[in-house]
């Protein structure tokens, strides 16, 4: 039976050092991922077990270990490298979505967050 599920991982926060300028990487600051998947989960679905399917906590330590990992400048590079590693870790997931928010953003003026999304396929 095959049946295309969605996953979402909503508001993930992290504290990490991510940033163009030095003193992101010296004061760090929070992060902000939103992960949604796609999965043909239908027969894990139909015989109520996790094997077929994604499991929500090993998704979260993926993006965590990404997330509060090895400092990039762009979180573009961020979301491609949650992306990447969520399609390689479950090969159940089809379609990926990522959105990083980084709500400190470095930049003279009022706003909410900044925010990137990426899309990968398998």
């Amino acid at each position: 039976m095959s049946a295309i599920f969605t996953i979402t991982l909503k508001n993930c926060s992290f504290f990490a050092n991510h940033g163009v300028f030095a003193e992101e990487g010296v004061l760090g600051q929070r992060f902000y991922v939103d992960a949604e998947f796609d999965v043909d989960a239908g027969e894990a679905a139909a015989q109520d077990r996790l094997e077929g399917t994604v499991h929500y906590g090993i998704a979260f330590e993926v993006i965590e270990s990404i997330v509060t990992g090895a400092r990039v400048m762009l979180i573009e590079a961020l979301a491609l490298a949650i992306a990447k590693a969520l399609l390689a870790r479950f090969p159940e997931i089809l379609r990926t979505r990522i959105t990083v928010r980084k709500p400190s953003a470095p930049i003279a003026g009022i706003l909410d967050y900044v925010q990137v999304s990426v899309e990968q396929f398998r």
